[in-house]
């Protein structure tokens, strides 16, 4: 059986590929002639084809299917900060329905499309949400989110319409291999650099990425198509986040909490900077808006219906630690 995935140059798109190749079969790569092959250079050459192409293109996305069984389609322009935010639906939007058509037309049996918990809803007072939660368009916090929410739902009436589509929204992954890094991968690199002398009160679920590698192939196999399955392991405030970092690399975690207002202030003149200069801010203003509630979730759907694995967050962030010490990443050390 070959099977297609679609950004393998990235974080939890490599862990996909990887993963099937460990396994014996053979993958197919969706690769952007312009991206970094740092990752992609790690996969067994004898059972990776690589072909150059883009998300836009509906020609090199249908030269892409042919032939394939399955598609897990992962790639997004996952960015909280962009110089034209279109960009972000262009490549979330646009580009997912792409990725559908192409495999619809190629009679691919299944695809499996990586949306994200930031298309879902969220409980007061930190109570974990689940697939069911009610929410809206309005409470898309930022471009980013508000791209993937109009992705998955465009996805979700096709499923509707009878193509067999099973979506996952991946929590919070974390561990090696975050070669941009996403944004969560920054938090990391940021605390390892010692740029962070105060956290907020926020929190995520953490999720080890190998997890939700398995969690996509998973869902491939025994997921209900049109459904939804969180792929998620640990809740934790950000300040259990930073203090786990600190006993992992024997650095002190902050012990000042910054007030929202204050640090949205802050973010706000930063951002409004970089606007003007045309760089990105090291510290988005959509990242401070989603950080005003915790956002915690409960994974037993896909635990239970898939199997998803619940490896140790601790061990995530271990291999995260070692993995951006190696390549580079951190200056202080």
């Amino acid at each position: 059986m070959t099977s297609l995935v679609t950004g393998a140059t990235g974080f939890v798109g490599y862990h996909t590929a990887a993963l099937l190749v460990a396994r014996g079969e053979s993958v197919r790569l969706l690769v952007r002639p312009t991206s970094r092959l740092d990752n992609v250079r790690e996969l067994e050459p004898d059972l990776v084809d690589v072909v150059l192409g883009d998300l836009g293109d509906l020609d090199t996305l249908e030269n892409a299917v042919a032939g394939c069984e399955m598609v897990y389609h992962v790639a997004a322009d996952y960015r909280l900060w962009a110089p034209n935010p279109m960009d972000l639906y262009e490549s979330n939007v646009t580009g997912s329905l792409n990725v559908m058509r192409a495999a619809r037309k190629a009679s691919v049996r299944r695809v499996v499309y990586t949306s994200t918990v930031g298309t879902l809803g969220h409980l007061a007072g930190g109570l974990p949400a689940n697939e069911d939660t009610a929410v809206s368009e309005a409470d898309m916090v930022g471009h980013y989110k508000l791209s993937k929410y109009r992705a998955e739902q465009e996805v979700l009436k096709l499923a509707q319409g009878g193509q067999d589509i099973v979506i996952v929204n991946p929590s919070t992954p974390v561990g090696d291999h975050d070669i941009k890094p996403t944004p969560t991968g920054q938090i990391v690199v940021d605390f390892l650099n010692g740029k962070m002398p105060a956290y907020m009160d926020t929190g995520l679920n953490l999720v080890d990425v190998r997890d939700v590698a398995q969690g996509i192939i998973l869902a491939g196999e025994k997921g209900v198509a049109g459904r939804k399955y969180i792929l998620g392991c640990e809740n934790l405030t950000l300040k259990n986040i930073l203090e786990m970092l600190g006993r992992i690399a024997g650095r002190r975690a902050p012990k000042i909490r910054m007030p929202f207002a204050a640090a949205f202030a802050a973010v706000a003149v930063e951002n409004a900077i970089a606007r003007t200069i045309g760089k990105a801010p090291a510290h988005p203003l959509d990242g401070v808006r989603m950080a005003r509630h915790p956002m915690f979730f409960d994974a037993s759907r896909a635990v239970h219906e898939l199997g998803l694995p619940q490896t140790p967050v601790e061990c995530a962030l271990e291999r995260a630690v070692v993995w951006f010490r190696t390549n580079g990443y951190i200056k202080t050390d």
